[in-house]
């Protein structure tokens, strides 16, 4: 007797499955692609299977910044403030870094999902062990911004220069005359060709450079035992 051969078992969809193949698919072809048609084709079910996981396109996009946001380690256990808010954030930086296009997510969605408070929560909580006050916290987290979660907004992005040796120095060669100040900025940094700060920028660096200033600066308001009331007062009686 013929022995029956007896198909794989599929593995069960289950949310977690679902959001991280969303996450997959999003590094594997951008996040612009990721569809609930083009989900479902690549976990072998047809579209309507999706909607017992998710509700719709939005749910399934506050579910990918869960599992990102899950990927950013916990708080370092027994360092000062200002060192575990450092590793926490350089730590978003490196989950983001292998999904760049997660800052897009983040920044798109209209309500913040429980992950994204218990983050932003744990960072006050830090800066509150640390002893700054509520006061103090409150505008430090406004000025941390998008930094809080590894990437820095950049209002004008560089345009690549051309790839050709002589169109790149005559077109640098035009823009010092006008610009001299900006282009001796743009042609001192080190070299890095993904920077999201511009051509010539060490990424990396310049993120670490600029969150370090901030913590710096954080301590030293906090050491001063600094208040918005007290600013404001001494604004209003220079006024």
């Amino acid at each position: 007797m013929a022995e029956s051969v007896q198909a794989p078992r599929r593995v069960p969809l289950n949310r977690d499955r679902v959001l991280r193949a969303a996450v997959a698919l999003a590094d594997d072809v951008g996040i612009e692609a990721l569809s609930m048609r083009n989900l479902a084709e690549r976990l072998g079910v047809v579209p309507m299977a999706l909607y017992k996981h998710v509700a719709n396109k939005e749910e399934l996009l506050d579910g990918v910044v869960e599992i990102i946001v899950g990927e950013i380690d916990p708080p370092a256990q027994g360092a000062d403030w200002k060192d575990a808010i450092r590793q926490r954030i350089l730590s978003a930086r490196r989950a983001l870094l292998r999904h760049r296009w997660a800052s897009q997510v983040i920044e798109s969605r209209l309500h913040a999902p429980p992950v994204v408070l218990d983050y932003m929560n744990s960072l006050i909580g830090m800066f509150r062990a640390g002893g700054f006050s509520v006061d103090l916290t409150h505008h430090v987290m406004h000025a941390l911004g998008s930094r809080m979660w590894g990437f820095t907004q950049e209002v004008f992005p560089t345009p690549p220069p051309p790839a050709d040796p002589d169109m790149r120095a005559a077109m640098f060669g035009q823009l010092a005359a006008q610009y001299p100040y900006i282009i001796e900025i743009a042609t001192a940094g080190s070299h890095d060709e993904e920077s999201a700060v511009g051509r010539g920028c060490d990424d990396q660096f310049e993120f670490e450079f600029a969150l370090d200033v901030l913590l710096d600066g954080f301590e030293r308001l906090h050491q001063q035992g600094w208040s918005s009331t007290d600013r404001r007062r001494a604004t209003r009686a220079s006024a």
